[in-house]
């Protein structure tokens, strides 16, 4: 446990329960979360997650964009039913990207865990994307990610981060529960 990752914890936490409570707050304080994780995940040698962050730096300011734009006139924040034919082609889209970066991270890297690491990064960025949209159903496959992530980073001895994930598996239901609520 590093002074890096209690930092990256903190405010990664932060970044969740801002999200769960639907403000846009949410997206700055996650690109400094994606920051401090790049460095943590390029030292443990995960490299697809340590990529992840980057991309999700893209996403956060897509997010950012979208959910400024979405805001209604009394300032809340619309959530959206996620289709059928959205979630199988992000789900497919998910395990497509999954077994690519799988491969690559397998043949081309010293990855300590390429398979799970790539798997999680891809379904990492299916989730967010549907965080951008305002899906609901982002946070169910959050809670699936988190608890993968959860023994991953365990098995990596990244235990403040394991319990972080932990809490954000949490946070998920919580946020899941809160967007449902308002689900258009």
């Amino acid at each position: 446990m590093s002074v890096l990752e209690i930092l990256a914890v903190a405010v990664s936490f932060l970044g969740i329960w801002l999200t769960a409570k639907r403000w846009v707050l949410c997206w700055p304080v996650s690109f400094v979360a994606c920051a401090l994780y790049a460095k943590i995940f390029f030292d443990v040698r995960l490299y697809a997650d340590m990529v992840l962050q980057g991309v999700f730096a893209l996403f956060i300011v897509y997010g950012w964009i979208v959910w400024v734009r979405s805001k209604e006139a009394a300032g809340d924040l619309s959530v959206q039913a996620l289709p059928v034919a959205q979630a199988v082609a992000g789900l497919t889209a998910g395990a497509f990207g999954a077994l690519a970066i799988g491969w690559l991270l397998s043949r081309h890297t010293d990855a300590s865990v390429p398979w799970m690491d790539a798997a999680l990064s891809s379904f990492s960025l299916v989730a967010q994307y549907w965080t951008a949209r305002r899906h609901a159903e982002s946070w169910l496959l959050w809670i699936i990610v988190d608890a993968f992530y959860v023994a991953m980073f365990a098995f990596k001895e990244l235990w403040l981060t394991a319990g972080l994930y932990g809490a954000m598996g949490i946070l998920a239901i919580i946020g899941l529960q809160r967007w449902r609520r308002v689900t258009t």
